[in-house]
């Protein structure tokens, strides 16, 4: 049971470049649509790619928009209000700590009293 849900967490957590990517899919192929009528390749192109990119970003922002605004998603894919994942949030943490517990890495100069 905890693998099933460490793997629906982890689909989760790629849910937003995924969304995006589609989003950006779908934007060129509709820009693409447009850009046939175009008689200049390159102009096609650019607005192919233009109408990508757009429709990626807006997707992307409406995407963590959403994620920012509910918490029952928040809690589903176990991420903070950003996005980030809480587990390289507390990993993050656990490094910085036990960095600061070590103490000054070795061969490194701290300044002393002179």
């Amino acid at each position: 049971m905890a693998v099933g849900r460490r793997l629906i967490r982890l689909l989760g957590w790629l849910l937003t470049p995924l969304v995006a990517l589609t989003a950006a899919f779908i934007g060129a192929w509709v820009g693409a649509s447009v850009g046939e009528g175009i008689s200049s390749s390159s102009a096609a192109a650019w607005v192919m790619l233009g109408a990508g990119a757009v429709a990626g970003l807006v997707v992307a922002w409406a995407w963590l928009r959403l994620v920012r605004r509910s918490p029952k998603i928040q809690a589903t894919l176990a991420v903070a209000p950003d996005g980030t994942p809480l587990a390289a949030i507390e990993e993050d943490e656990a490094d910085t700590n036990a960095a600061q517990k070590s103490g000054p890495a070795p061969g490194s100069r701290v300044p002393g009293p002179r």
